[in-house]
């Protein structure tokens, strides 16, 4: 079965965290990255349907961390349960 585009993806995004561990604001990092507010937002709010690898690229290089840093991944088992 094909998942369409209202189907929740089982990514949680730890942008948050990451920046409060580092003292940076949303927008900062926005500017440092080279991409909208809005962008970050639907990435930070987890409602991004995909992303860029340049872009997760840049956000890694600027938090100075790893794309597991960012993103993790719910099992299965995890999103019955919600």
């Amino acid at each position: 079965m094909v998942p369409d585009d209202n189907d929740s993806h089982g990514i949680d995004v730890h942008l948050d965290r990451m920046l409060s561990e580092r003292g940076m604001t949303l927008a900062e990092l926005a500017s440092r990255v080279g991409v909208t507010n809005v962008n970050l937002s639907i990435l930070k709010n987890g409602r991004a349907r995909a992303i860029r690898f340049t872009t997760l690229t840049r956000i890694c290089e600027v938090l100075d961390c790893q794309p597991g840093d960012l993103l993790t991944y719910r099992g299965a088992e995890e999103e019955r349960r919600r």
